[in-house]
């Protein structure tokens, strides 16, 4: 893809994550088309997707929005931000809105994403790729990004070729938009390191039920996070990925970045009574554990309590 050549965007659901990079994208006058439904995208359909972010302020913002069945036209980025419960119910669209040079990128919490997309869809060229940032729907076409930190990575796994100049060109598009972005030289260690990050801070926070600024405090809250994330660097170490920094330390620095006041979205759902991510940020990462013989006791107290009876 030639730089010369406008890119058309195409985000797969726009809740926090999706909403805020539609958001950001379309106010550098990127061509963004948003997938949403229900209430959330009536509202968008009528009045635009309102974003209040700490970074870019308060805007209404036109942007093309309609259902996953609605959408007849072809993308040449797919940001796939639904939650990981929810990826297989993406395939259909992927295949339908992706041509040749098609690059698909899945901003989730969950490791493994891109690889699972990868064998639903093995026509289409599947990257990987993870975010920070707080961002959340606070009302029907409302999305409120919280904080200084928004930052994206992806890369291509290994055997995955990709258009000469693609990934480049959606990095400069990113980077005009405000977003800091970093493509991997490693997408699965990155992946991974997330992983670890998004499971310690989403399950304190949802076992302790409070905001981040009751991680960032010495105490018990801020010592299961600190075992939650040594338990995942050990199967990280496991199986076989290299990390820059400890994750511990590294984890830490990220907690003690964000707002206080914010929480993850699996605590959210969860104090909402709605489906949440609790199986993969909680449950597959002691499945993953136990399969490599790694033992996970802050893991097993925590989840004691997300068990359904």
């Amino acid at each position: 893809m030639e730089s010369t050549n406008r890119l058309r965007y195409l985000i797969a659901g726009t809740g926090g994550v999706g909403g805020s990079i539609a958001g950001f994208l379309s106010l550098a006058g990127k061509d963004v088309t948003c997938i949403a439904r229900g209430a959330h995208l009536q509202a968008i359909q009528q009045d635009g997707l309102k974003l209040k972010s700490d970074l870019k302020g308060e805007h209404a913002l036109r942007i093309n929005a309609c259902t996953a069945e609605e959408y007849n036209g072809k993308a040449d980025v797919i940001f796939v931000c639904v939650k990981g419960y929810s990826v297989d119910s993406i395939t259909e669209l992927i295949k339908r809105a992706a041509h040749d040079r098609t690059i698909v990128i899945p901003i989730l919490n969950v490791y493994g994403t891109g690889p699972r997309i990868q064998r639903l869809v093995p026509g289409v060229t599947v990257l990987d790729g993870c975010i920070y940032i707080v961002g959340f729907v606070s009302g029907p076409g409302e999305i409120t990004q919280m904080g200084t930190i928004f930052r994206l990575v992806y890369g291509a796994h290994r055997g995955i070729l990709v258009p000469a100049g693609l990934m480049e060109a959606v990095q400069r598009d990113l980077q005009e938009s405000g977003i800091k972005v970093e493509i991997s030289s490693d997408i699965n260690r990155d992946t991974f390191i997330k992983w670890s990050f998004i499971s310690a801070m989403a399950v304190t926070g949802a076992y302790f039920d409070v905001p981040m600024g009751e991680v960032q405090k010495p105490g018990k809250v801020r010592d299961t996070f600190i075992g939650l994330s040594t338990e995942s660097a050990a199967l990280g170490k496991k199986l076989g990925i290299e990390f820059k920094e400890d994750i511990v330390t590294y984890n830490l620095k990220v907690i003690d970045k964000l707002a206080p006041e914010s929480t993850a979205s699996m605590q959210k759902d969860i104090a909402r009574g709605h489906e949440s991510e609790v199986q993969g940020l909680l449950f597959d990462m002691i499945t993953a554990a136990e399969e490599q013989g790694i033992d996970v006791p802050t893991y097993r107290e925590v989840a004691k309590k997300f068990i359904k009876q």
